[in-house]
């Protein structure tokens, strides 16, 4: 199984929270031929704490590559042909970082792990981050 990360789980995943269930963990720190990162979490991550709505513990900069790295992730950029993807998925979710998680999980036929149901309404495979 190849995942994608929303950034919920990386999060949770980082902060070794017992919201990520332990299928999604096993599944993450074992069980997957490949866990991806997309940029777009970066990008999410980056937004959301500029203006308040996520605390970090320290700056983004200064943990982000370095978990990717550590952990074996692998940094997934955002490219047109994701981004052009965008505009024909369903209005299912209104979220553009999300939309475009879907997009490339759609694309790369990746696996999408996350406790969002809206991924479920989507032609892609989702993994539920709680189980």
């Amino acid at each position: 199984m190849t995942l994608l990360l929303d950034t919920h789980v990386l999060l949770w995943w980082r902060e070794g929270s017992r919201k990520l269930g332990p299928r999604a963990r096993a599944a993450i720190e074992t069980g997957a031929a490949s866990v991806h990162v997309s940029a777009a979490s970066a990008w999410e991550l980056a937004m959301k704490s500029r203006i308040g709505k996520l605390e970090l513990r320290e700056p983004l900069h200064r943990w982000l590559p370095g978990a990717i790295d550590s952990s074996g992730f692998l940094p997934l950029p955002v490219t047109l042909a994701h981004a052009v993807h965008v505009g024909s998925l369903p209005d299912h979710h209104a979220d553009p970082f999300d939309r475009l998680l879907v997009a490339q999980a759609a694309l790369h036929a990746l696996t999408v792990v996350t406790a969002d149901a809206a991924f479920e309404l989507y032609d892609v495979h989702v993994l539920d981050a709680r189980a």
